[in-house]
């Protein structure tokens, strides 16, 4: 698998649309879902704990044009059109943490549907234990690293993680419990 190194979101990728069952519709640029239209466009987010219990986040890249410079789950992307969630979750993690899909399990924990100023979500959220080092890229994030539960709850609300981070945080602790 190659690693791709990403300097800046591009609005000539095209993404599905899709309904809030995940199928597909129609499609659009990067540039259509960011644009306030709110058409439905599907994501994928892995969240990797260690056996340790503690979460690996990334640090988003200053020049992301959705929430730059914040905290956030270990992996997020958009599923490109054509693609699978699957495939887009394999080819996500790998191009921003460096991970091989063959170097993990991940488990389907929800979906559900995101809303922001300029865009809407389906969200497919995955879970995962990985007991490496990850491997940021350094042109898709800041860097990343692990952090407890206390860390995280410490945070919380300081805008310091993403608001969808945020709102997936209670789910992954129950998960884990």
């Amino acid at each position: 698998m190659k690693r791709t190194l990403v300097t800046a979101d591009t609005s000539t990728e095209q993404f599905p649309e899709v309904d809030e069952n995940g199928n597909m519709i129609g499609s659009m640029s990067r540039a259509e879902a960011h644009s306030g239209t709110k058409r439905l466009h599907p994501v994928v987010h892995l969240h990797v704990f260690n056996s340790k219990g503690e979460l690996y986040l990334q640090h988003r890249a200053k020049w992301k044009e959705v929430q730059p410079d914040r905290w956030d789950t270990a992996t997020g992307g958009h599923v490109d059109l054509g693609e699978s969630v699957e495939e887009s979750l394999a080819r996500e993690v790998y191009e921003e943490i460096g991970i091989a899909p063959d170097k993990y399990e991940p488990r389907l924990l929800q979906k559900y549907v995101y809303e922001s100023a300029i865009e809407r979500e389906l969200v497919y959220v995955f879970t995962t234990i990985y007991d490496g080092d990850p491997s940021p890229s350094p042109t898709e994030t800041q860097g990343g690293r692990f952090w407890s539960r206390e860390e995280i709850a410490d945070k919380m609300g300081k805008e310091v993680f993403t608001p969808m981070f945020e709102r997936e945080y209670a789910a992954l602790f129950d998960a884990k419990e």
